[in-house]
């Protein structure tokens, strides 16, 4: 409307109409100022139509009468002129009378003066040519009579206004008439001469009155702003209905700080006077409360701005008037927002609701420990929902089995928050037992939630301890719901949600809502248990397939740690296996993925490799042999897969490879290949103080020298188990001086999903430099100090061994002749050794191992022949040749002449065995240290001389 005021002209900016355009703006009819103004000029117009007419009528009127007064004048004064009488009664009144009348008639300026006989005929007239004729008309007759008659009449000289006066003689009889006429053309002829002033009178009127009739509808128009009758009806119309009907209070305030308006709604919500109004009362004297008195006075812009009035909230908003086209004031609208708050409050404690329980389930769950899950229900609902929480859950769940709900288990206590918990009754792991009638007894026995608005007044609450009770009471805790937690119908424990008095007590409609903020906390719980459950039993596997103990050995002296996942345990494993000839065989594997399927897996491969090292097989041909082994068992599974009752060709299933992170079950339901197993296998030799080393896709070891510095060793790297498609694996053999630490290790130490392998690979650089000079021991701790994830992915085997060396004093070689004479000085020289070594008591049992080996040796075999012995845990006699002929143990026959040699062997050492090398075979024998005879063995040379009668002369 606004910029309808503008088009119409209301002197608004922006607008500068030029006259013609103001003009026609002002004279337009579709504005009720050009109405107004319109109609006004109508009136004046007529006005001065009717005045002009007015006064033409009384100026023909006015002149009538003039005539009328100077006929009536001029004839009497003619009739009683002196000589009128006589010349009447002489014999020739014309003569007489003729040039008296037109003397008179000239001056006093009529249009004729007659004199005529009673009976009509005219002695006078201006027109000499009618004296002697009669007068026309009978108007005369009355004036015979003695009376003076006015009248307009039509004589020869036309239409005229004539007075007819008898003369009369002394008798009284009539002796003539005089007529004096004027004529009406002359009357007419005076108007005329007056019309001018009267046409200029008007119009000067009509200008004085339009000029002011400008004026006033130019204010008209300012004030109506240009509406046409249309829209200012229908603002009226509507003012009342809308200003009095809505359901918010409306006032004007001017600008002097007065009551302009009041709505009907406004006088109710602010209690106003009925003549707050009329009498413009100020806002100070309306009674309002301070703030908002103050508010209104001032005139200041408020939005949405909450003050009191009375018991009421009003909402107040202030607008100035200015902007908009009114004077100088404020415009404000009340809104009783009273019931509104109450509805808000409602609609904002569902949406908070709403909000805790979106918040739940992101916060509730977040880790497949049942502790942790009850703390974060905790964590949640205080203080959004309640001021105190409490969580207990039964012990079965604790320990992944799934509970029988009963009055007589015993609850642990998992999480408090809320109150300090060492002022806590129970705090976090004690053991408790519920009172059979208390809330949470009760809410566990029928699996229901409990309300208990006030506990003061609550003597079954009270049951379970009178002492303690009553100091939850000092603590201000007012009001309780106790809610089973219970998922797939398996009762978990009891959560508790306490109120004190600063805060409202529960109600009926808080139980749905906690009952629904347990239930999501239940099923978590629940999911915890069934994995603790399932953890406890991969826990258990993996821990009987791992090394229960290290066995005992003199090369290396080694240290270890084991970490599994969080998410579960996984496929790493290590393990330290002595091998003949004071070797030591350290190995480190990893088998992709987690659960029991990994482990059982682990389990497999472990003993495939200790299996493999029975054979003393090198660390390339042992992982050659695992790679077979591995590829095998993926083939057979894969086949029995594909025959299983109603198989199809069309249902082969991809199997996991590396990096997948099954569980223990392929997706169709048949077994689970162990592809993606990685396998690093090293022998360390202390007399030759070198390791062999060789790795099927496994992270290389790194080797810290004895002055603390660190390298990793370049050892080629083959594919992992079961994908090597017969590639030789590559071995790298590497020198250690005594006192290095090689560590070993998998690849969730260096490699998580928050860092890559090269950072990890750097970060064990730097643990290893710093704790480099302390034992393996301490080394396993700093490197898991320095590296180990706060939330491990996978799992982290380290294994760190420090080299030692067996000296010279404790090795002794000799080299053999292809001549069975040379037995006897090789078998004096090892008697002497032993003898050195203060071995007296294993001399005979030697002696005769080394007969027959070197024997046998120099009867079968090959040069190089050569003899070691090597004194650490056990006496080792290694016999080599230059043959890979390997002799086989067997019972010989009563009639065979030879073959007891090795069963005598066997009957004398601890250990004996074969292992082939290069250059030939070494057939090593271990006796143990301890001089008494071995378990099962002869008691006597002579049982060994009654089984073996090919003794060779000595």
């Amino acid at each position: 409307m606004r910029e309808k005021f503008r088009r119409n002209g209301d002197g608004s900016q922006g607008s500068s109409p030029s006259v013609g355009g103001r003009l026609r703006a002002l004279v337009t009819a579709h504005s009720v100022a050009g109405q107004v103004f319109v109609v006004q000029l109508a009136l004046v117009l007529l006005l001065i139509v009717a005045a002009v007419v007015a006064l033409v009528f009384q100026a023909q009127s006015s002149v009538r009468d003039d005539a009328r007064q100077r006929s009536l004048v001029g004839a009497e004064s003619f009739a009683h002129a002196p000589g009128t009488l006589a010349a009447m009664k002489s014999a020739d009144p014309s003569a007489v009378l003729q040039p008296q009348a037109e003397a008179a008639r000239k001056a006093t300026k009529v249009d004729y003066i007659v004199a005529f006989r009673p009976d009509g005929v005219r002695w006078t007239h201006p027109d000499p040519r009618l004296i002697g004729k009669r007068v026309v008309g009978p108007g005369f007759r009355e004036a015979l009579k003695g009376r003076t008659l006015t009248d307009t009449s039509t004589s020869a000289l036309g239409t005229a206004v004539a007075t007819v006066v008898p003369v009369k003689d002394k008798d009284g009889s009539v002796v003539g008439l005089v007529s004096v006429g004027i004529r009406a053309g002359r009357a007419n002829q005076r108007v005329e001469h007056q019309l001018p002033l009267l046409l200029g009178s008007a119009a000067g009127a009509l200008l004085l009155v339009s000029g002011g009739a400008v004026l006033v509808n130019r204010r008209l128009r300012r004030q109506t702003h240009g509406l046409d009758p249309a829209e200012m009806r229908r603002m009226y119309d509507h003012h009342d209905a809308v200003l009095h009907a809505v359901r918010e209070g409306v006032l004007i305030i001017g600008s002097d700080g007065r009551l302009v308006l009041a709505n009907d709604e406004a006088r109710r919500l602010l209690d106003l006077p009925a003549d707050a109004e009329q009498e413009r009362w100020p806002v100070a004297e309306l009674g309002l409360e301070p703030r908002l008195g103050a508010l209104l006075a001032s005139g200041r812009e408020a939005t949405d701005e909450v003050y009191l009035a009375g018991d009421r909230l009003l909402a107040v908003n202030v607008r100035p008037t200015a902007p908009f086209g009114g004077p100088a004031g404020s415009a404000v609208t009340l809104r009783d927002t009273t019931e509104l708050r109450v509805l808000a409050g409602r609609a904002e404690v569902a949406q908070e609701r709403l909000k805790l329980i979106y918040d739940a389930g992101l916060r509730i769950g977040t880790t497949l420990d049942v502790g942790r899950t009850a703390a974060e229900l905790a964590d949640v609902a205080v203080p959004r929902f309640a001021d105190v929480v409490t969580v207990e859950l039964l012990e079965p769940v604790l320990r992944g089995d799934e509970p029988e709900a009963a009055l007589t288990t015993e609850l642990r206590r998992m999480a408090v928050r809320g109150v300090p918990e060492g002022s806590a009754i129970y705090r976090v792991g004690d053991v408790l037992r519920f009172v059979p009638g208390t809330p949470m007894a009760t809410s566990l026995e029928s699996r229901r939630t409990v309300l208990v608005p006030d506990l003061r007044r609550s003597e079954e609450w009270r049951r379970q301890d009178l002492e303690a009770t009553q100091r939850v009471l000092d603590a201000r805790i007012r009001s309780l719901i106790s809610v089973p937690l219970q998922a797939r119908g398996v009762v978990l424990g009891v959560a508790s949600f306490w109120r004190s008095d600063r805060s409202d007590d529960f109600e009926d409609d808080d139980l749905t809502f906690a009952e629904e903020l347990t239930a999501r906390a239940a099923v978590s719980i629940d999911n915890a248990r069934r994995y603790t459950r399932e953890h406890t039993t991969a826990v258990t596997l993996q821990r009987s397939l791992l090394p229960q103990a290290l066995p005992e050995q003199s090369a290396l002296e080694v240290a270890h740690r084991y970490l599994p996942a969080q998410a579960g345990v996984g496929g790493d494993w290590f393990d330290v296996i002595p091998l003949p000839g004071s070797r030591v065989a350290l190995v480190v594997g990893d088998v992709v993925g987690h659960g029991l399927h990994a482990a059982a897996t682990m389990g497999r491969l472990r003993t495939a490799v200790h299996n493999f090292s029975a054979l003393d097989l090198p660390p390339d041909e042992l992982l050659n042999h695992l790679d077979e082994l591995v590829s095998h068992i993926d083939t057979d599974e894969a086949r029995a897969a594909g025959r299983r009752p109603g198989a199809t060709d069309g249902d082969a299933v991809a199997w996991p490879g590396i990096g997948s992170d099954t569980e223990g079950g392929r997706p169709d339901g048949g077994g689970t290949g162990i592809t993606g197993a990685t396998c690093l296998y090293a022998i360390y030799d202390p007399v030759a103080g070198r390791a062999t080393v060789a790795r099927a896709g496994h992270p290389g070891p790194a080797l810290v020298h004895p002055d603390g510095s660190v390298t990793f060793p370049e050892v080629p790297v083959s594919p992992p188990l079961g994908l090597g498609a017969s590639v030789p694996v590559e071995t790298a053999e590497l020198t250690l001086a005594e006192g290095s630490r090689l560590v070993l290790y998998t690849d969730g130490l260096v490699e998580d999903r928050d860092r890559d392998i090269d950072t990890g690979l750097a970060m064990l650089h730097s643990a290893l430099e710093s704790g480099g000079r302390r034992d393996p021991d301490g080394i396993c701790a700093a490197v898991l100090d320095a590296m180990l994830p706060e939330h491990p992915s996978d799992d982290i085997a380290l294994l760190v061994a420090r080299t030692q060396l067996l000296g010279p004093s404790r090795v002794a070689e000799w080299d053999v002749p292809s001549d069975p004479a040379a037995v006897a000085p090789i078998r004096a020289a090892c008697m002497r050794q032993l003898e050195s070594w203060g071995l007296e008591a294993l001399e005979f049992t030697t002696e005769l191992i080394l007969s027959e080996l070197i024997t046998n040796a120099i009867r079968y075999g090959a040069q190089p022949i050569r003899v070691r012995l090597l004194h650490d845990r056990t006496l080792i006699c290694e016999v080599s040749d230059g043959t890979s002929a390997s002799p086989h143990l067997r019972r010989a026959a009563t009639t065979d002449e030879g073959g007891r040699g090795l069963f005598l062997v066997a009957q004398f050492a601890q250990r004996w065995g074969t292992r082939y090398t290069p250059g030939g075979k070494v057939i090593w024998t271990e006796q143990s240290l301890d001089d008494g005879p071995r378990e099962g063995g002869p008691d006597s040379a002579e049982d060994i001389l009654d089984q073996w009668d090919d003794v060779p002369a000595l």
